[in-house]
């Protein structure tokens, strides 16, 4: 049984059952021996009063009238009998009520004891009775030994007994099973938010709900909050495969473009060293992308990046790309200028930048990195600035741009996903990316990285 509702509600129902049960028990017996006392108090009374009715007579023996105060000894079957013996054996005197009735003996008592025995009648009807031996004195000063015994019928006794139980048994289950129903309400409202769990989890697998909402009692606060942590966590892994996928294969769009630009020139000299340099750039740029989950840890030590040689190996794969549009690179790199940073990381913000001026451009591609504001020549801060002479980059459209997936024209060859890797990569060194209009007509693109402070 896999259900927690079905689970209590089995549990509450068994100890319910052994409650009430023990419950049923206690106040059966209670109410037994309370009836059976009541009733031994009675017989204890008749006795007393048969006492008092007893009186020697003439000839030294005891005698007993035949009216009793109790009417119940004067009628047939009464159920309440009474005997008066003769310690040798002699009856002495019988109620009405005994007429032909074989009271059983019994034990017979010590005199001066009394003894109260469950007895049966001939036909198996079971009696309650009550024996006293007493040693009566007569005005002579001589003491006989008599017996006097009292019975009831424990008929009705049983009758009251079996109706009590029954009305016990009744209203138990009425109770036990009202408490069950309210139980089982009370427990629907409880687990209701542990149901809404249930349903927002399904609507999340189905794609109708991106996280738990946070309207949960206290004791589900803490799960609800740590199932949205785990759901953004693992949201997040998927965006990041999916991301390093999609910047590898931006990545190698380039080196790709470069090596089947180089089949052309195949016999020329110097080809095969030209083609195993872009090979490595590519064996580069895949082992950059898998390590770049990394990152985060290894920007711990900042490694000095020459700008001006990358710039210059950058510039060079370009040519070979573009070289039917042969664009006119302008360079302006601060002499010196290091990026303090995974040089990869520099590739991919410079190469994105360069890559997008060469297919936008109409001729005139210029890139300048100097150090920002405030820092020396070999200090981590620097911006970098790629400019084009092309179209341009309307200010409405700028943001879109930034989004991955997002071109200005889905007929131009790309993956749109250039700027945002540029975006991204700008962001995890403190820095940002703005997009304007540069003097030479086209779109100028600007990514500023702040320099780190020395503490």
């Amino acid at each position: 049984m896999n259900s927690l509702s079905s689970r209590l509600l089995i549990s509450v129902s068994v100890l319910l059952l052994f409650f009430f049960g023990a419950t049923i028990v206690v106040l059966d017996k209670a109410f037994t021996e309370a009836g059976e006392q009541a009733r031994r108090d009675i017989l204890d009374g008749h006795i007393i009063a048969l006492l008092a009715a007893g009186e020697p007579d003439d000839g030294g023996r005891l005698f007993m009238p035949e009216r009793q105060r109790e009417p119940r000894f004067q009628r047939v079957d009464s159920g309440l009998y009474a005997e008066v013996w003769h310690l040798d054996g002699s009856l002495v005197w019988r109620s009405r009520s005994a007429l032909g009735l074989d009271i059983p003996e019994g034990v017979r008592p010590a005199p001066g004891s009394q003894v109260f025995a469950r007895e049966f009648l001939a036909d198996g009807t079971p009696l309650l009775t009550l024996s006293l031996a007493v040693d009566w004195e007569f005005e002579d000063g001589v003491s006989q030994p008599y017996v006097f015994k009292v019975a009831e019928s424990l008929d009705g006794f049983n009758a009251q007994i079996a109706e009590f139980r029954r009305q016990l048994f009744s209203w138990f289950a009425a109770v036990a099973l009202t408490m069950v129903l309210a139980f089982s309400l009370l427990l629907r409202g409880l687990l209701r938010p542990l149901r809404k769990i249930e349903r927002e989890i399904t609507e999340i697998e189905e794609g109708d709900r991106v996280s738990l909402s946070g309207e949960f009692p206290t004791e589900l606060t803490g799960v609800a909050r740590n199932l949205n942590l785990l759901i953004d966590s693992e949201r997040a892994r998927s965006d990041r495969y999916r991301y390093t996928l999609d910047n590898l294969a931006h990545s190698l769009k380039t080196p790709l473009a470069a090596m089947r630009a180089l089949l052309n020139d195949r016999h020329d000299d110097g080809f095969d060293a030209r083609y195993n340099e872009q090979i490595d750039r590519m064996d580069e740029i895949v082992r950059y992308q898998l390590r770049k989950p990394a990152a985060a840890s290894e920007k711990l030590v900042l490694v000095p990046v020459s700008v001006a040689t990358e710039v210059a190996r950058l510039i060079a794969g370009m040519r070979k790309v573009y070289h039917d549009k042969n664009p006119d690179f302008d360079v302006r790199v601060e002499e010196g200028m290091q990026f303090r940073g995974d040089t990869g990381d520099f590739l991919e913000l410079a190469g994105n930048l360069l890559d997008n001026a060469c297919k936008w451009c109409k001729r005139k591609v210029r890139i300048v990195v100097v150090p920002s504001t405030g820092a020396s020549a070999v200090a981590s801060g620097m911006v970098l600035s790629v400019a084009d002479d092309g179209p341009g980059i309307p200010q409405d459209a700028a943001d879109a741009l930034l989004q991955r997936g997002m071109r200005l024209d889905e007929s131009t060859p790309g993956h749109g996903i250039g700027l945002a890797v540029v975006k991204d990569i700008a962001r995890s060194y403190g820095g940002q990316l703005s997009i304007h209009t540069s003097d030479l007509g086209g779109a100028e693109i600007t990514v500023s990285i702040p320099p780190v402070s020395p503490g």
